[in-house]
């Protein structure tokens, strides 16, 4: 027996038992990918000079020490020997290598979301003729027509299916996909929108400099692989195993920070360049913004009541999140974990974290219902979907 509360959330009288609320998007499937180059962070200095000709010993020792503060463990990378047998412009500075750069990234990007979504496919278990809508997020790839479309046609989709493509938006691309997604299936009855999500750092990838800083912090921290997630609203009854709604997306930007995080496309590649005030500014705005989310849910007033999906953009931003919100230490394990096991992969990441959350509460005894996924990236702009766990 259920029924719908004064906040339209469905209810059960089993409280082991969690319903979707009619109407509402849910996640049905998740998959992920990666390139077959495994990296672990304690053969990435070495391997990551000798493929530059970079002899700096002071460069590689602060590489070393970065290497060890980031967490990680083992990261995947397009990346290969091969590649830089074929265009040794790669690990050359001052080479204008855009070209070469994006002939390769737009090829694996498109490779890497299929895999994701046929794995995703599998899990959801019903055809790719059932997908209505695409969106598809990338910050890694330029071309025209967009790889949403490579997408669907490997993929032998409908060619009356709805594409939406959302490129360069950094690290909370994943959760705006899942904004985008959300919208989309609560506005077209029946529809099924695949979010796909892939990266690859061959854009960034340029010896160490010493007037570029940031990009030993990129060679210590990011990794490359894609996402893909179905999503849908009144999921049918033993045809499809909803696991998450999305209750509740909201977006806000923090005005005058837009150059905390500063992307800049150039014949070379992408650089990037990070302020160190980043993680003090996510520090001084996240707990109101949190507090707007968690209102939605009714009834919560401890942010240690709710399961937590964090983008683990470094691990300075998850201790500082804890540390202001009062979150217990197991709260952002799932993060920690996904920070350890693949490296920050942008979009993506918040995907590997969902998953990760979604066997969590799945072996859980008193499981949360209630939970956030949240990410950061470029404006400053922060990103937020009010979570529920569902059966």
């Amino acid at each position: 027996m259920s029924n719908i509360n004064s906040n339209n959330v469905a209810e059960r009288s089993d409280s082991s038992r969690r319903l979707p609320t009619p109407g509402k998007a849910t996640v049905l499937a998740i998959g992920k990918a990666f390139p077959r180059q495994v990296v672990p962070q304690d053969c990435l200095v070495e391997g990551y000079f000798r493929d530059t000709n970079c002899l700096d010993s002071a460069m590689k020792e602060k590489l070393a020490r970065l290497c060890k503060t980031t967490t990680v463990k083992t990261r995947y990378t397009v990346m290969s020997k091969e590649i830089l047998d074929q265009y040794p412009e790669l690990a050359t500075e001052g080479s204008a290598t855009i070209s070469q750069r994006l002939t390769i990234a737009n090829q694996a990007v498109t490779e890497m979301a299929k895999e994701a979504s046929l794995a995703c496919f599998k899990q959801w278990g019903r055809p790719a003729e059932d997908i209505t809508h695409v969106v598809y997020v990338s910050s890694s790839e330029i071309r025209l027509p967009g790889g949403d479309l490579y997408l669907a046609s490997e993929l032998g989709l409908r060619n009356d299916v709805n594409r939406v493509m959302l490129y360069f938006l950094g690290c909370y691309g994943g959760v705006t996909g899942l904004r985008i997604a959300k919208d989309i299936a609560e506005n077209n009855p029946g529809s099924r929108v695949l979010l796909t999500t892939s990266e690859t750092t061959i854009l960034g990838f340029r010896p160490p400099n010493k007037s570029r800083p940031y990009d030993l912090v990129g060679a210590a921290l990011f990794g490359d692989g894609a996402a893909a997630a179905v999503i849908g609203a009144d999921p049918i009854s033993k045809v499809e195993s909803p696991f998450m709604e999305l209750s509740y997306a909201t977006q806000q930007f923090l005005p005058g920070t837009h150059n905390v995080i500063d992307g800049r496309l150039t014949e070379e590649g992408i650089n990037f360049k990070l302020g160190r005030d980043l993680p003090q500014k996510i520090d001084d705005n996240i707990e109101g913004f949190c507090k707007k989310l968690m209102e939605k849910a009714g009834g919560i007033e401890d942010f240690n009541d709710m399961f937590w999906a964090v983008h683990p953009g470094g691990p300075a931003i998850l201790n500082r999140l804890e540390t202001t919100l009062k979150l217990r230490g197991e709260k952002l394990d799932c993060s920690r974990r996904a920070l350890m096991d693949f490296g920050n992969v942008s979009s993506n990441t918040i995907f590997y974290v969902m998953e990760y959350m979604r066997d969590e509460l799945m072996n859980k005894k008193d499981r949360e219902e209630w939970g956030l996924a949240l990410a950061f990236g470029p404006g400053i702009t922060f990103e937020g979907i009010l979570l529920r766990s569902i059966n």
